[in-house]
């Protein structure tokens, strides 16, 4: 710790900072590693040659620091992000007739379609604070509801822009910002910004929005964003506690309102994947969720319902058809395990169930099973079609003695129907732990 913190004072006073301006800047800095063993078991289920299944196995190290602010009324920071990602295990080629497995899903490609046997990412971001106002700008994981960084293999995701946060009025943060590239999880190459479908790079990705906590039980949210050349989106949000009986009733309400922009609807390489109403790969999309859960005790009990309107999918941010591009999240809560059903004209039904063992006497340890089930989905040229999944998690974390943090976790989903995404079966066994350095 005194050989760290000796570091940093070095490198502050070579950028011209007084001992007494980085005294914040050290004192609050914060380090740790985190290693994560992750297998990937993805199984097809009505492909030839069982194309599109994958079994891999790797071991991910990902660091984090993240400095403190030098004093004064405008404070300066620096956080950096590390990420290296080890294959353990992976057979085939991506380009091999007959093959038993597919790598790609945690790590990327050889020029042969063989997995690499080892790849890394990372980056600074460069921060200013001003009163309840911080400025970022380098390295980002935006977790907002017009884009959310996938952390769902391996290594995270990781974008590059700028932005600002503020909290100067109480009980609302207001947030803008500008992303220009991204890497993806199984990537070490940025890339441009596309959309499922999208083979063309934008490199403008704009968002400003807030979130507003009205009282200690109803926070409401309203969010813009602009992909250029690709679409202008829209998001409401209205998030609502009620104590009911002994329990406590949640509401989620989300609201998507998502148009064509620029070349998109005009340019082939501008067009978004999957089904439009004209056939021109325009986005023109309405998406409305509502979720409901009850928490007593141990348990929690969920229910909800989407909808996604006719005219197009519904899209946010990925990376397309571009290198790199494997992976993106959707702030949706049909965002599951092997599927999102954001398919255009769908109507998606879902429940789950959580239990929390430690009123058993078994702290750390959780379980949940989730199913949807979307209908309504319009295919070109097809009759209506539908789908539905199926998934459970179970997770421990060790409480006490040597192993304590340890986190062991197992995913397991099942996906049918009778649309052109493969039917699957899919398991993700997890084991995690986060060393702290400073």
């Amino acid at each position: 710790m005194r050989k760290t913190s000796l570091a940093l004072a070095v490198a502050a006073s070579t950028l011209g900072l007084s001992q007494v301006a980085v005294a914040d800047f050290i004192g609050d800095s914060k380090a740790n590693l985190t290693l994560r063993n992750f297998y990937f078991d993805h199984n097809t289920k009505n492909t030839a040659n069982n194309n599109g299944e994958a079994k891999e196995w790797g071991q991910g190290f990902i660091f984090n620091y993240t400095s403190g602010f030098t004093e004064g009324t405008v404070g300066f920071g620096v956080d950096a992000v590390g990420l290296l990602g080890v294959k353990l295990d992976s057979g085939g080629r991506a380009n091999k007739t007959g093959r038993d497995r597919t790598p790609g899903a945690l790590f990327p490609l050889e020029s042969d379609g063989s997995a690499v046997d080892e790849f890394s990412k990372g980056g600074l971001t460069g921060k200013v604070r001003v009163s309840k106002t911080e400025a970022r700008i380098g390295t980002l994981t935006p977790r907002l509801p017009i884009l959310v960084s996938n952390d769902g293999r391996l290594l995270p995701q990781l974008f590059e822009g700028g932005q600002i946060t503020s909290n100067e009025i109480d009980n609302l943060t207001l947030t803008a910002g500008q992303i220009e590239h991204a890497v993806g999880r199984a990537s070490s190459n940025s890339t441009g910004l596309s959309v499922a479908g999208g083979s063309e790079a934008s490199n403008k990705f704009y968002f400003a929005g807030g979130d507003w906590k009205v009282n200690s039980d109803l926070t409401a949210q309203y969010y813009y964003a602009n992909l250029e050349d690709y679409y202008k989106q829209h998001f409401a949000g209205l998030g609502h506690n009620l104590a009911l009986g002994e329990g406590t009733l949640k509401t989620d309400l989300r609201y998507f309102r998502t148009n064509s922009d620029g070349k998109n609807g005009k340019e082939a390489g501008y067009s978004v994947g999957g089904y439009t109403r004209n056939g021109d790969g325009k986005i023109d999309n309405n998406t409305w969720s509502a979720a409901f859960t009850y928490s007593l005790g141990s348990h929690a009990v969920m229910l909800g319902h989407q909808r996604v309107s006719e005219d197009s999918n519904f899209v946010q941010l990925n990376q397309g058809g571009i290198e790199g591009s494997a992976g993106a999240s959707v702030y949706l809560l049909t965002d599951r395990l092997v599927n999102s059903f954001t398919r255009a004209g769908e109507r998606t039904t879902f429940g789950q169930y959580s239990y929390d063992f430690a009123n058993l006497g078994a702290p750390g340890l959780k379980a949940s099973v989730i199913y949807l089930k979307g209908t309504n989905i319009q295919v070109a040229g097809a009759n209506e079609a539908k789908e539905w999944e199926r998934d459970i998690a179970l997770d421990y974390v060790f409480q006490e003695g040597a192993l304590k943090g340890l986190g062991l976790g197992w995913r397991h989903g099942v996906l049918r129907g009778n649309t052109s995404t493969a039917d699957a079966d899919q398991n993700r066994l997890i084991v995690s732990y986060t060393l702290p350095l400073l």
